[in-house]
């Protein structure tokens, strides 16, 4: 589903897991970059009528019409079925799967760094498994790098671990950067703010 429609919102999915005992897990990044964002918009998240997901209509950029319509997405399903609540709203909204952006932590990058791209695998990771699943590839991503496990722990314990006390001294700066580029790419296109913030 493809259309220069230039009417359309961005949908910008946050994935995690709901809940409080998911919040500061590595897991959740993307619902933590999600809440940045809303807050540099302004509202407030609501559960979406037609969707297992909350979300919050706005715009980001800069005033006029370099400002660019969004839609915020933090889906409720947990992690591994988030590809149901992102078809649904990207079809009650009649979005492009190329205006859809994950944002999502990323094993195989190290702690902070960030990489963005159009379309790839899933790497092993469940929520955007989900989603290639449902509505195919060819969506952006922007890769939280978390790093890998230390020792022989199993990543699935690892992602669902809080930040160390180390990494939670850069976290918030690291989310604030996640967000620019998130914006960087809305309303500047994938070359210019991979330039920018692919470390």
């Amino acid at each position: 589903m493809t259309t220069t429609d230039a009417n359309a919102p961005w949908l910008i999915v946050g994935l995690g897991n709901p809940g409080p005992g998911y919040a500061a897990n590595r897991h959740n990044v993307g619902f933590m970059v999600a809440d940045l964002l809303a807050h540099r918009i302004g509202g407030t998240f609501k559960r979406a009528p037609k969707a297992q997901a909350q979300v919050l209509e706005g715009r980001i950029g800069p005033v006029g019409p370099g400002s660019r319509r969004v839609v915020l997405v933090k889906p409720l399903s947990y992690m591994n079925l988030s590809g149901g609540p992102v078809t649904a709203l990207r079809d009650f909204y009649k979005v492009p799967t190329d205006r859809i952006v994950a944002v999502h932590d990323e094993l195989d990058i190290d702690y902070g760094v960030l990489r963005l791209k159009l379309g790839g695998g899933d790497n092993g990771h469940n929520g955007l498994k989900s989603m290639t699943k449902a509505m195919g590839p060819d969506y952006h991503r922007v890769r939280f790098g978390i790093g890998r496990p230390p020792g022989r722990m199993q990543v699935a314990d690892f992602v669902l671990k809080d930040f160390s006390g180390a990494e939670r001294k850069e976290l918030d700066y690291f989310v604030d950067r996640s967000a620019d580029a998130v914006e960087c790419l809305v309303t500047e296109g994938l070359e210019r703010a991979q330039s920018a913030y692919n470390s």
